[in-house]
């Protein structure tokens, strides 16, 4: 109960809640303006934060509470003899402990982006039918994921592949601190199974590139001139070619200096999809552009090594049940969990290891 009370107050330390609670002031006042939602888009990140604001001090005051009344849950299944109350007082205990741990990796989420929202792409690489198979498994578990833990997720594009699975997908995960969590999922994701598309039945591995950048705010002045665009507009498809509309709504923009292009088709407005796509667009180039800026430090610092995102899992189904990080060394033998989205403890051992090499 000490070491659970003095790593609480290490994370109240960092959360600094008489700093949120001067914040969750401002924020009441910016929110009972008359003209608040006069601007929309600032109307909805005035409410955003100030809901996610109030959640971050309810969050550490009960837990404050939790742990304050533990010494007394034991003293009293003590005094009583209630081997039901001591039961209870040490699942409390345990689920503190959980509970503490993540609240502990939220506060590792320093970096100038962690705070924002996510812009994940997947995109199937080597390994044919089953790499575009993989793609589209990984989709799910990162939808799952979001949705185990509440966050609002939408898909903006999916390109299908012709037999099975996808070529790739683009969607946003609408929750703060979205970027700085799902950041360490980034890199090349590998998977050992029977192909289920093999008529002999044989081993096949195939790879799928997960990609997560942090969503553009208007601080961030990423300029795009008209002149630099190409827009093509389509119909959207779905599995198979199947039409699933009748008008040319989705939307295809191409950044001509640099040949990133990016689509959007889930909105049936043409005006919609045109908006989704360049807040992709943008997110994209200002990735570009932070590679860009680190690639200069590293080289001012000799610093020559190579990306930690590529090659950060396998996922082995056969001979053998394994799921296993390349550079945290966490493993677990529970596939099926992890592919239904149950990937906290991967993401937890991948921040504290981001952390330890930013350390070094």
């Amino acid at each position: 109960m000490k070491d659970v009370d003095s790593t609480l107050a290490s994370v109240e330390a960092v959360l600094d809640v008489p700093r949120l609670k001067l914040e969750l002031a401002d924020l009441e006042v910016q929110a009972s303006a008359p003209d608040l939602w006069d601007d929309q888009e600032r109307a909805q990140k005035v409410t955003s934060r100030l809901s996610f604001v109030q959640g971050e001090i309810r969050k550490a005051q009960e837990m404050r509470q939790r742990v304050d009344d533990l010494p007394v849950m034991f003293e009293l299944a003590e005094a009583e003899g209630d081997e039901s109350m001591l039961v209870e007082s040490q699942a409390e205990l345990e689920a503190i402990q959980r509970e503490i741990a993540e609240m502990e990796v939220r506060t590792l989420l320093s970096g100038e982006y962690d705070s924002r929202e996510a812009l994940v792409t997947i995109r199937s690489e080597a390994g044919g039918v089953d790499a575009a198979d993989w793609a589209e498994m990984l989709l799910r578990l990162y939808t799952r994921y979001c949705e185990r833990k509440g966050w609002t997720y939408e898909v903006y594009d999916t390109s299908y592949a012709e037999e099975a699975g996808i070529k790739s997908a683009t969607f946003a995960v609408k929750a703060p601190y979205a970027y700085g969590t799902l950041s360490v999922e980034q890199g090349t994701h590998r998977l050992v199974r029977i192909s289920p598309f093999d008529n002999q039945g044989r081993r096949q591995t195939s790879f799928a590139g997960v990609e997560v950048i942090p969503v553009v705010e208007q601080t961030d002045h990423i300029e795009i001139p008209e002149d630099e665009l190409r827009v093509d507009v389509y119909r959207s498809s779905g599995p198979g070619g199947q039409g699933v509309n009748t008008t040319d709504s989705a939307v295809r923009l191409t950044h001509v200096p640099t040949g990133i292009v990016v689509s959007c088709q889930n909105e049936r407005s043409q005006i919609q999809n045109k908006a989704s796509a360049m807040a992709v667009l943008q997110a994209k180039l200002l990735e570009r552009r932070r590679s860009e800026e680190k690639q200069k430090i590293d080289a001012l610092k000799g610093d020559n090594s190579g990306s930690w995102g590529n090659q950060m899992r396998s996922y082995v189904i056969h001979p053998y049940q394994m799921v296993k990080d390349l550079r945290t060394e966490y493993e677990t033998g529970n596939t099926a969990a992890v592919l239904d989205g149950e990937i906290d403890d991967f993401i937890e051992s991948g921040i504290r290891w981001r952390r330890q090499q930013e350390t070094v």
